[in-house]
């Protein structure tokens, strides 16, 4: 099995693990920091925490005219890709809107991740609006 291929599979199985988090479950959170380019995409940790770390949630905030704007998450430990996913932050949109980090290829440790606030044109094309780069701690 192609690297691609587990690839889609681990981020197929973190989408589906979203469903059935209860967004009930969704607490305040907290502005976190990070290094961002563009304009307007913002980590916010989730459930107390100070800083993003392994097996934590984190959200992101952001202003945006595009009529469903989706946030992609993607981690790598060295050159290793560990986590993708990708979630719609519009209304009707079928996941809740926060990522858990970790995942069938992330079983642990730090990872280097970059969120993308990203739009599709009617023709398919992706473009990204805003991006913001983290670390995440053990």
């Amino acid at each position: 099995m192609s690297a691609r291929h587990l690839s889609r599979i681990a981020a197929a199985a973190t989408a589906l693990a979203l469903v059935i988090v209860p967004s009930a479950l969704a607490g305040k959170g907290k502005p976190g920091g990070g290094t961002s380019s563009g304009s307007g995409l913002r980590l916010v940790l989730l459930d107390g925490a100070t800083e993003p770390r392994y097996g934590g949630r984190v959200t992101f905030e952001f202003s945006t005219s595009a009529e469903k704007p989706y946030v992609n998450l993607r981690c790598y430990q060295g050159t290793t890709h560990v986590y993708d996913a990708w979630v719609g932050y519009y209304a009707g949109a079928w996941f809740a809107r926060d990522f858990t980090l970790s995942g069938a290829y992330w079983t642990g440790g730090e990872a280097d991740c970059t969120a993308r606030l990203v739009m599709f044109a009617r023709n398919g094309a992706e473009r990204t609006l805003s991006s913001l780069s983290f670390r995440v701690a053990a």
